[in-house]
């Protein structure tokens, strides 16, 4: 079982004797708050590395894989965050757009972007609805407007 820092603050809290805190209560609490200040901090940061690493227009057309999920991950060996998966889907629909541009009756590959499209909306909903300012950096990172 991993360590949880809030478990074990209130596992140290029912430990004090009545009324009083103990040192260890009082380190505890000190440990809990600079976690959380750090995580915020780490939240800030991969925002503005984020930007940083977006501030020109990407050619998703002759970026690799490996490229987009380095300059979208938000730590290292990152693979999975939203803005990672919404910039490998757009790179698949815009290679799919080109596609279907030469072949037009081609109803299944359409289908599939159609699923990628739908996907990528919802990634985006769920980042808007969790964290504002990296969504607005993926909208321009992806050229969108909304």
């Amino acid at each position: 079982m991993a360590f949880n820092i809030y478990n074990y603050i209130n596992n140290m809290a029912k430990t004090t004797t009545k009324g009083t805190k103990s040192a260890k209560t009082i380190k505890a609490a000190k440990v809990a708050k600079t976690a959380k200040a750090a995580k915020a901090a780490k939240a800030v940061k991969s925002v503005k590395s984020t930007k940083k690493a977006v501030t020109g227009k990407l050619d998703f057309a002759t970026t690799s894989k490996e490229e987009l999920i380095k300059t979208f991950a938000q730590s290292e060996g990152d693979t999975g965050s939203p803005e990672i998966q919404v910039a490998l889907l757009t790179q698949r629909i815009l290679l799919l757009q080109g596609h279907l541009k030469g072949h037009k009756k081609d109803n299944h590959s359409r289908r599939g972007l159609l699923q990628m499209v739908g996907k990528r909306r919802r990634l985006l909903e769920y980042l808007k609805k969790t964290d504002v300012d990296r969504y607005q950096v993926m909208l321009k990172a992806i050229d969108m407007s909304k």
